[in-house]
């Protein structure tokens, strides 16, 4: 089938990720914006939580209560004009109470960029709105490369391609109207999602799943064998098989089956099936990219993870080796993906470490609205220093502790991927069977390539079909001159051919490259004397 997801496109400079700033505020004393401003907008940054629960348990929010302001907002300034090409995106947390409205607008939360330093700074803003539940915690991300926006001025440029914009305005439900809201934000940052790629652009672990029948047992096991008791932790009701049924591998992608059945395993029947596997991979350090399409239905809950190789839980793949010496949490546990057929759409990620753990509050999630009917890539990018879950390359979660020990970040040993569907004890009864499909899982850790070999990469860089059969087109986002040349190289570094690219826009398209064998490749060029590279995999 199309893998549509695009391999990582560029090589960055560590000193120009040094340089990278957040623009963060907690509003519990841990961030960078000096002073938030109410216009025509009640403002208190310094709020006792009060909904402390799901994905923001945090002692203290801001408060926004328009009163009934026709242009009602809060803002800040940076001090700083935005590098929009490089750093494109903000989020932020939000709860709207429903009991705390007027009227009838839509239910939305807008960002505007805008120049603080013009005398109508609004004339020149960018903007873009999402729409947002009632009565529910929620992370939001606006996207400036890639979320559809509104400029106020039409002659303006993309954001993207400006440099004069350094003032944020938040404004809830809209302006225009005399309608009151009152809503909670926290946890507002503004970061890079280049810098979240660092340097993972070397692929070392993958399974396409092109082939068919059983999963591939050189890459993963079935870990089948029950707890102690007789039963899964969390009151979970399946029992896990290495059946056919309940995996296999078909039209290039792997299915794993939740079914309602009876069925008998060491001495215990339980009345539904799944299947959880683990890799024989386990490493320290990189991305890890899964896309896959989620199941549906009310007590279903599939999840994309991790755990340390030295967990000591009989039965798992790490321990049958010998490698099982610490418990659960003490190993670590990184949930790139969860999601719970209670709660539709709503994508969860976590950690779980000895310092909080089971319900833990190192916890976000996002909402995906197509979480089930199409597929998505759901991301992890581990540092020594944090971990940044994303879904289709929008973040939703940085767990970056700033004390770093046994008991915050037990994330400096090897982990390995689990992939499941657990059955809650709520499943409904008209349940019969679902399926989470995923195209591929993939690992990238640091390239072989030397960062003196490439420029830093300013523009926004991607490229498709990738895997590519013929065609390659490769989007430059800022492109001021066209390469007259492009080389392909091996990724050992061998040189295999170069061609003339044809250039339209903002496009280099390649072409004639069916003849070429299967692999990963780097497409190299120059474009005002900086050397840039673009990793594709042929078919």
């Amino acid at each position: 089938m199309l893998k549509t997801t695009l391999l990582l496109s560029s090589l960055l400079c560590l000193a120009q990720l040094a340089q990278a700033q957040s623009i963060e505020d907690d509003f519990e004393g841990n961030g960078t914006i000096s002073a938030w401003t109410g216009d025509d907008c009640n403002i208190n940054t310094n709020l006792s939580n009060p909904v402390s629960q799901g994905i923001n348990t945090s002692n203290t929010v801001l408060e926004y209560h328009d009163v009934g302001g026709t242009y009602a907002n809060i803002n800040f300034d940076a001090g700083r004009n935005f590098d929009l090409a490089s750093y494109s995106t903000f989020t932020l947390k939000i709860y709207i109470p429903s009991s705390g409205l007027t009227g009838n607008q839509n239910n939305q939360i807008s960002l505007k960029l805008q120049d603080g330093n013009l005398g109508a700074p609004w004339s020149t803003q960018t903007e873009i709105i999402k729409n947002v539940s009632l009565n529910q915690w929620q992370t939001v991300s606006f996207d400036f490369a890639n979320d559809p926006f509104v400029n106020l001025d039409p002659t303006s440029l993309d954001p993207i391609q400006r440099n004069d914009l350094n003032r944020v305005v938040i404004q809830v439900n809209g302006e225009n109207n005399s309608d009151e809201v009152l809503a909670y934000i926290d946890d507002f940052y503004y970061y890079d999602t280049i810098q979240q790629t660092t340097n993972f652009s070397q692929l070392v672990w993958a399974d396409e799943f092109n082939y068919t029948g059983a999963i591939d047992s050189s890459k993963w096991f079935h870990q089948t064998k029950l707890p102690a008791g007789g039963s899964w932790y969390n009151g979970e009701i399946q029992h896990y098989t290495d059946e056919l049924t309940n995996s296999s591998v078909a039209n290039g992608e792997l299915n794993l089956v939740a079914k309602k059945e009876t069925y008998t395993d060491q001495g215990v029947t339980k009345q539904y099936t799944s299947a959880r596997l683990n890799s024989k991979f386990a490493f320290t350090y990189g991305r890890i990219e899964v896309r896959a399409k989620l199941p549906t239905g009310v007590g279903t809950w599939p999840a994309i993870w991790t755990l340390g190789k030295n967990i000591s839980e009989d039965g798992a793949y790490w321990e049958t080796q010998g490698f099982g010496t610490d418990p659960w949490p003490a190993c670590g546990e990184m949930d790139i993906m969860e999601h719970w057929g209670t709660n539709q759409n709503y994508i969860s990620s976590a950690t779980h470490t000895p310092s909080s753990f089971g319900g833990t509050v190192n916890v976000a999630g996002t909402v995906v609205p197509t979480a089930s009917t199409n597929y998505h890539v759901y991301a992890l990018e581990w540092t020594s220093e944090k971990l940044v879950f994303s879904v289709d390359s929008v973040t939703h979660f940085v767990y970056n502790p700033p004390v770093k020990d046994a008991s915050t970040w037990p994330f400096d040993a090897e982990q390995y991927i689990l992939l499941n569907i657990a059955i809650e004890p709520g499943i409904a009864s008209s349940f019969t069977q679902s399926s989470m499909d995923i195209d591929y899982v993939r690992v990238y850790q640091e390239s072989n390539v030397s960062l003196q070999e490439a420029s830093p990469l300013r523009e926004s860089l991607d490229a498709y079909p990738n895997p590519v059969t013929d065609e390659l087109t490769i989007n430059y986002s800022t492109l001021t001159s066209k390469p007259s040349n492009i080389e392909i190289y091996s990724i050992d570094g061998q040189f295999i051919a170069s061609q003339k690219p044809v250039v339209s826009g903002r496009q280099i398209q390649l072409s004639n490259l069916k003849d070429m064998p299967a692999g990963m490749y780097i497409a190299s060029f120059s474009v005002d004397g900086e050397k840039h590279q673009v990793k594709f995999l042929k078919d």
